[in-house]
């Protein structure tokens, strides 16, 4: 049954982050903790499987972790032309999304992509380390290291951070061969993202403990009487510390 190779799939992926990213893991709790006793604030852009709607704001994770999305709208509907011999070249935009932000240079910004290839998320490193950012990226090397950038400056994610984990999922994602379907199936870099920055907040936690700081931890806002703790305990303790 597919599933079962599904199953059998998800064990090796999970063993082989478990033997291969144990030591960077530690790291990045361990920088975030440090950051946050400094005052500084976490950040979390993810392109888009998982990663920020997985740790962000849901019972049993941290108030510390703060979503990090950018975008730039223009309404211009003129006729289509042919536009190849202009510089439409963005690089640097992402400046701009930073400076609009809450972001110091004491911060940590998590930034996650399978490819590491995806120009706004690269382009958000180059100007997160510009601004003296502690960058952590979460993507896969199999697959960062067979693909091209689609930035300026020809770089990956994996090779602007620093520090980078690897959700080790394979090249294009798909973990399963199906007879009769040419594309692989089930996709492997969302799970083992959530795998990984569960890991990375335990660590945090642990890290934090260990200096005297209790990080608030939501709780369910379903559950009788979680709504009001996150509202009356756990966001005000936050705006006030930090954690």
């Amino acid at each position: 049954m597919i599933v079962n190779q599904y199953w059998t799939a998800m064990e090796n992926l999970m063993k082989t982050v478990q033997e291969t990213q144990f030591e960077n893991i530690q790291s990045a709790g361990s920088l975030i903790a440090q950051a946050v006793k400094r005052g500084g604030c976490i950040h979390i852009c993810d392109s888009g499987h998982m990663l920020d709607s997985e740790l962000i704001f849901r019972g049993g994770g941290l108030v510390l972790y703060k979503r990090f999305r950018y975008q730039m709208m223009v309404e211009n509907p003129v006729r289509k032309r042919e536009r190849t011999d202009l510089d439409l070249d963005m690089s640097g935009m992402a400046a701009y999304a930073l400076k609009s932000s809450g972001a110091r240079p004491e911060d940590v910004l998590i930034v996650g992509s399978v490819s590491g290839t995806t120009f706004r998320i690269v382009d958000l490193a180059v100007e997160a380390k510009k601004m003296g950012l502690t960058v952590i990226a979460l993507t896969s090397l199999e697959y960062a290291r067979q693909v091209l950038s689609d930035h300026r400056c020809g770089k990956k994610l994996y090779e602007i951070a620093d520090l980078t984990l690897d959700n080790c999922a394979p090249i294009t994602e798909g973990m399963i061969q199906v007879p009769g379907i040419e594309a692989k199936l089930c996709a492997a870099s969302g799970i083992s993202a959530a795998y990984i920055m569960w890991s990375v907040t335990c660590v945090v936690v642990d890290e934090l403990l260990k200096m005297g700081i209790v990080p608030g931890v939501y709780k369910s806002g379903n559950y009788p009487g979680g709504d009001t703790y996150n509202r009356t305990v756990i966001i005000p303790t936050y705006e006030e510390k930090g954690y």
